[in-house]
């Protein structure tokens, strides 16, 4: 299979949100009626497994290594854009993963109406991007609204791995997550490695790590309250 075998859904400007179970995709179009999903995020899934949920899965090279890795895993990989959303559905399908379901939306909009809380047992997201001009760094994503919906979404003791290449975006990332009330960071001072080596490859892992770019690797838990 290839991207171009994965047709648009949509026949004209009027979108919706749907569950397309024979691609194992669930689209939900910014900027349309929010509509009650029929069954749950995480029971669109065959097994009762685990689940890790990848924001910003780009082309999906992560996630899909993932989800061939590790089967006793379901996995979720969510990507706002089409063109990427066909790549990700290619690599499921030749790949033969029943273990993955692609979210085609956006991050924050998912994680605030469509993933029903304490169901996500991990989160990764990587290579956010940056927007690494201050005036467009109101636009990123890891900011407090969005740590206050994975704070809800993750179960207790759960975790959220993130990896950028962008030192001033890592200053911003931690600094909300050490402020929320909710995270601890299981990395001491000053809350990063550079070691990526166990992690698994990406596009844009691949792409920094030819042009010599650092990483900023950090990993945060969810608190669990007695």
């Amino acid at each position: 299979m290839t991207p171009k075998d994965l047709l648009s859904p949509f026949k004209d400007k009027k979108q919706k949100v749907f569950f397309d179970k024979s691609q194992n995709i669930l689209y939900i179009p910014q900027r349309t009626e929010r509509v009650l999903l029929e069954n749950p995020l995480q029971n669109l899934f065959s097994t009762p497994n685990p689940i890790h949920l990848e924001f910003c899965s780009g082309n999906g090279d992560w996630i899909c290594q993932k989800a061939e890795l590790y089967p006793q895993w379901n996995w979720i990989a969510l990507e706002m854009r089409f063109d990427r959303v066909r790549k990700i559905w290619s690599k499921m399908k030749n790949r033969g993963l029943n273990n993955l379901l692609i979210c085609c939306g956006e991050a924050l909009d998912i994680a605030t109406h469509y993933v029903d809380t304490q169901t996500i047992d991990q989160i990764s997201i990587n290579f956010p991007d940056p927007w690494p001009k201050k005036r467009h760094a109101k636009h990123r994503l890891i900011q407090a609204p969005f740590l206050n919906e994975l704070s809800r979404v993750l179960k207790p003791g759960g975790v959220a791995h993130v990896v950028t290449d962008d030192e001033n975006y890592f200053q911003q990332i931690s600094r909300h997550f050490l402020d929320h009330s909710s995270f601890s960071s299981l990395f001491p001072n000053p809350y990063f490695t550079s070691d990526v080596s166990d992690y698994g490859g990406s596009y844009f892992m691949n792409l920094w790590k030819e042009k010599k770019r650092s990483f900023y690797f950090s990993k945060f838990q969810m608190c669990v309250h007695s």
